[in-house]
């Protein structure tokens, strides 16, 4: 899926935001002593049960290293 106009516009007016899809979905974040792990999840349907589940983009930040990267 392309990036919608609005989309674009949105992260070049919003450096601090690093991931945007606008399709439905959630995040799954895991948080340890040494990262934290945000899972972009995407779902293709919410208007009955069975949808399968992908991951579209995962970011990190690593204990000592300062910065949110994709990975």
């Amino acid at each position: 899926m392309a990036m919608s106009e609005g989309g674009a516009r949105m992260l070049a007016n919003n450096p601090h935001i690093r991931f945007y899809d606008g399709r439905r979905g959630y995040v799954r974040v895991t948080v340890t002593p040494d990262l934290w792990r945000s899972d972009f999840r995407m779902v293709p349907f919410v208007t009955r049960p069975g949808a399968d589940v992908r991951t579209l983009a995962s970011w990190i930040v690593e204990e000592g290293r300062p910065g949110a990267r994709q990975d």
